[in-house]
């Protein structure tokens, strides 16, 4: 047996740190958890129109809003504006008809307005989180004094509102199916009332006071309600009854019906 080469033995001894060192790099890449694999994705970021160039806000939740809608807000300005109290409503009216007909789903991008044109393409502005969301107007309300909008939960939670409950917001209406000022089917809803006499007794005299208007009692998911529709579902003649009405018969809203 001849004796190794002297050479080849130093040679090898230069390899075994080597080989050591790439198997400890690969056993550590092996045990390290993959943190880019598992982090969630970051939410969108949502601002608010500008004047300038206006981009729409990418829906978070399933809504009536289309691509086309989207495109159609980017190009084009307000056709009327108003800013004021925004609220949120989810249970007890998830799952239950809307104003619109449609059954009323707290996890799409919707939102209740007394007057505006039921099917309104609105953006609605956080005006402290400037955080905006695209939505289409489905229901009617909120019946609270000093409120001007009631946003699903999910249009709640894209505006930054789910949490605080109530926020100041900018509504810019996009596009109305029937003209905003002028037209229209209205009345005067009343309530709500705790208990089903009170109304039924508010609707008697209702009925005895404007004999010329339908006046009907019905129940909701938080109490009982009275509304009186004139003649014609005229809008003056509704904005003359919710005038005249005392504040002792009720809160007095007028309310578009279509």
């Amino acid at each position: 047996m001849s004796s190794p080469d002297p050479r080849s033995l130093r040679q090898a001894t230069l390899l075994v740190p080597t080989v050591l060192l790439a198997l400890c790099m690969a056993g550590c890449r092996h045990h390290a958890p993959d943190v880019a694999a598992r982090a969630p994705a970051p939410p969108p970021i949502r601002t608010a129109p500008s004047h300038g160039t206006r981009t729409a806000p990418a829906p978070l939740a399933p809504s009536e809003v289309t691509p086309d809608d989207a495109q159609y807000i980017a190009s084009h300005r307000p056709i009327y504006s108003e800013e004021g109290v925004a609220s949120w409503y989810g249970p007890p009216y998830h799952n239950r008809q809307g104003a619109n007909g449609k059954i009323f789903d707290q996890n799409a991008l919707t939102a209740a307005h007394r007057t505006l044109p039921m099917g309104s393409l609105i953006v609605v502005t956080n005006e402290q989180t400037r955080q905006s969301a695209t939505m289409r107007v489905t229901d009617r309300g909120p019946f609270v004094p000093g409120r001007l909008l009631d946003l699903s939960m999910a249009s709640a939670k894209a505006t930054g509102i789910y949490r605080a409950g109530l926020a100041t917001v900018r509504i810019d209406v996009y596009e109305a199916p029937k003209p905003i000022e002028e037209g229209g089917r209205w009345c005067v809803q009343i309530g709500a009332f705790e208990h089903e006499h009170k109304a039924a007794k508010l609707r008697d005299e209702l009925e005895r006071k404007y004999d010329n208007a339908q006046v009907i009692d019905f129940a909701g998911p938080t109490g009982y309600w009275v509304r009186i529709r004139p003649q014609g579902d005229n809008r003056e003649q509704a904005e003359l009854i919710q005038r005249m009405l005392k504040p002792a018969e009720g809160d007095a809203y007028l309310v578009r019906l279509d």
